[in-house]
């Protein structure tokens, strides 16, 4: 006879197994076999003889595979600044703005997150044609008498990063506009009413009550930022490809991975143990970055 402990435990099991498979198919076996491959060499397709950390060494000291890498990261890094203190810092602003009710406030909530329902290939491909020479980014600096403005942003090294990055931006500050506003609207209004009856300016209001106590939703967003930033593809191979150009200009470690493991950066020929090698980097980054993110975060909860 089943006891009731016994059918606890397999109801929970009916409802954890499949997600569990999930998981382990197609998150834990994919990165402990990458981590496996890492340490071999390769050729092309086919396992050679193991080499311990040599895939590591070549990745960071022999060119050019040390000098890829280490432009990507920075163009990484650049993605990470640009969204946390663009993107964020205005979904923050959008957020607490719309929490004010301020007029309009319904319709605009539904205008900032419409683009995040776009499909990505959709947003990078429209904005591909309106970032060329003749599109409509161009067309519309000369209607404001400001052509010497005008350049080919996709085109050009100096911008092109930042141009995908813009459009990025477009495409997702209506999430963190929402996750910020669910945030101030869960705070208890007796607060903000005492704060106001004590005559607390809206700047005061805004820093010393309602940002402590979303906290931990600045956190959520800045672990996704984090996570975000490291694996950057898909924006970049729909707008530019995947060679990072122009000059490697909008390279990143996702698609250095890519290139990598389906065609060297230096042969054109799969090299699966360096591609593993940025795979288990990548993962590792994201796992470290994210758990000092988290801990900050708790830590300031704590303070609160």
């Amino acid at each position: 006879m089943i006891t009731s402990k016994t059918s606890k435990f397999l109801w929970i099991a009916f409802f954890v197994t499949p997600a569990l498979l999930i998981v382990s198919v197609f998150i834990l076996l994919p990165l402990f076999m990458s981590l496996f491959n890492s340490f071999f060499d390769w050729n092309q397709l086919l396992r050679g003889s193991f080499t311990g950390l040599g895939n590591f060494k070549k990745l960071f000291f022999t060119f050019p595979y040390n000098e890829r890498f280490w432009n990507a990261l920075k163009h990484n890094g650049i993605w990470f600044c640009c969204t946390m203190l663009i993107q964020n810092s205005l979904g923050l602003l959008f957020g607490y703005a719309l929490s004010r009710k301020i007029a309009g406030h319904g319709f605009f909530k539904r205008v900032f997150f419409i683009p995040v329902l776009f499909s990505i290939v959709a947003v990078g491909f429209l904005w591909g044609m309106y970032l060329k020479s003749d599109g409509l980014v161009n067309s519309f600096l000369n209607l404001l008498d400001l052509s010497s403005l005008r350049r080919a942003w996709l085109g050009d090294e100096n911008t092109a990063t930042f141009a995908i990055i813009a459009t990025n931006i477009w495409r997702w500050v209506g999430f963190p506009s929402l996750v910020f506003l669910a945030a101030i609207d869960s705070i208890d209004q007796s607060c903000i009413e005492a704060a106001y009856i004590d005559g607390v300016s809206e700047m005061g209001l805004f820093w010393k009550i309602i940002f402590p106590l979303i906290i931990p939703s600045i956190t959520v967003i800045t672990v996704l930022t984090i996570i975000g930033s490291l694996n950057v593809f898909e924006q970049i191979y729909t707008m530019t490809d995947l060679g990072g150009g122009p000059n490697y200009s909008t390279d990143t470690i996702g698609t250095l991975f890519y290139r990598t493991a389906f065609g060297s950066v230096d042969t054109g020929n799969p090299e699966i143990g360096i591609g593993s090698t940025i795979a288990v980097i990548i993962y590792i980054m994201t796992f470290c970055i994210s758990l000092v993110s988290v801990a900050i975060g708790k830590a300031k909860e704590t303070q609160v």
